[in-house]
């Protein structure tokens, strides 16, 4: 009598969880990476970082330390509602993804990263 409770509660919760995750937007990422992240480090003395450059292991690895500029600063930082406001008017991608949730931009670029990755799906430089 309790499985056939249980079973039905599981499954109700197991389709809540699965309709809430988000499905990662690669193109919209690869936007943000090319007009936002790649005109920065083409202006520093670092330069131009193609996603093909690291493996999907070495993305993953990247952002699960969460540390960006040899650990300063956090990766997210680049992708919140803040830093998007701060370089909007020399950046219309920034000012164009304004409104999207940090969270939702953040696995849009990891998602392009992974994709593009020199072992992904699509191997790919920002040329």
């Amino acid at each position: 009598m309790k499985l056939r409770t249980t079973l039905p509660l599981l499954a109700v919760a197991l389709f809540a969880t699965s309709a809430q995750a988000y499905d990662a937007d690669w193109k919209r990422g690869r936007i943000y990476y090319r007009s936002v992240c790649t005109s920065c480090h083409v202006a520093s003395p670092i330069g131009q970082i193609n996603p093909s450059g690291k493996t999907k292991a070495e993305w993953a690895a990247y952002f699960q330390a969460d540390k960006h500029a040899k650990g300063k600063e956090s990766v997210k930082q680049y992708v919140s509602k803040d830093y998007r406001a701060k370089i909007k008017a020399s950046n219309k991608a920034a000012e164009k993804f304004a409104d999207v949730p940090e969270q939702e931009l953040l696995e849009d670029v990891k998602f392009f990263l992974q994709r593009g990755a020199k072992d992904g799906e699509a191997p790919a430089s920002c040329s």
